[in-house]
């Protein structure tokens, strides 16, 4: 590392802080773990410090460059390692009342289904999707970063474009995603079966994400009855007494359930017009742990430099 000064290196730190939402924002939605995206964060500092600055003409752009490409190298790692979960793997949530959009310039890419849509793409095709439609980077930008062509960036984005539009259900507001939220406790609680089976899609499934504790289902259940069923077996000694507290996670609003064999749970889910396609339910102890850390902090502020 070259010599320099203290003001050198606040003026290096300065200017890191007020891009570190960003550099988080990006990294979170290409890994969807805000665990892996803190030390992507971290990471980048590190070689920022280690950079001969006097030569970084946009400092912005060099640090987004810096952060997406080793969230790519991660990507292709994290693959490997979800493939030995135990269990569904969810995204790990982050607490979104302080920053909506986590760092972006648009919301986009940050719901927790899809976040888990995203996956399906590969870690470039990915990358190009987030830093064009929630971060709205040029796509000569994105093809330094990425070290394409223009048009190879373009057609990238355009094919993670179609994927995404295929698989993606049509959205609802905040206040009817709440609402059905809402009844689907108030059904869960009493164990209505003809009530629940009334407020899912046809495609309904349930996931657990636990990384193999006891009490969270290791297999997605599919279907309206056989969700419903499975619920309703639960009402009577995992709902009583439960003091349900609403969070904000990735954008929507989220319910901390707690009681159970699990300890505590952090639900939310995925609905359309249609009605509720998927409830996901947190209770991998370390994410939960890193959601509550963002919400005693107002968001999902990273390390400290």
């Amino acid at each position: 590392m070259r010599s320099e000064s203290l003001e050198d290196l606040e003026e290096a730190a300065s200017a890191f802080v007020v891009l570190r939402p960003r550099l988080f924002g990006i990294a979170y939605r290409m890994l969807g773990s805000a665990a892996e995206a803190e030390d992507i964060v971290q990471e980048t500092w590190l070689r920022w410090q280690n950079t001969d600055r006097s030569t970084i003409e946009n400092p912005s752009a060099f640090l987004a460059l810096i952060t997406t490409r080793l969230a790519i190298n991660v990507a292709q790692s994290a693959r490997a390692r979800r493939e030995a979960y135990i269990g569904p793997w969810l995204p790990e949530p982050v607490d979104t009342s302080s920053d909506p959009t986590i760092g972006a310039e648009r919301g986009e890419a940050l719901e927790l289904a899809f976040l888990l849509l995203l996956e399906r793409l590969t870690p470039t095709e990915r990358a190009a999707y987030v830093l064009r439609e929630a971060f709205v980077y040029p796509y000569p930008q994105i093809a330094d970063i990425l070290q394409l062509s223009p048009a190879n960036v373009r057609q990238l984005v355009s094919r993670a474009r179609k994927h995404v539009s295929a698989a993606r259900r049509e959205p609802i507001d905040k206040i009817e995603h709440r609402r059905l939220l809402t009844a689907f406790l108030t059904a869960a609680q009493t164990g209505n079966v003809a009530a629940l089976e009334n407020l899912f899609a046809a495609d309904v499934v349930s996931s657990s994400d636990g990384d193999g504790i006891r009490g969270a289902a290791r297999i997605p259940l599919v279907g309206g009855p056989r969700v419903a069923k499975y619920i309703a077996a639960f009402a009577p000694r995992f709902w009583p007494g439960s003091d349900f507290t609403w969070v904000e996670a990735n954008g929507n609003p989220g319910v901390l359930v707690p009681g159970g064999r699990t300890g505590v749970a952090l639900l939310s889910i995925e609905a359309s017009p249609q009605g509720i396609h998927h409830l996901m339910w947190i209770v991998n102890p370390a994410k939960l742990d890193a959601f509550a850390r963002s919400r005693s902090r107002g968001g999902p502020t990273p390390k400290r430099v």
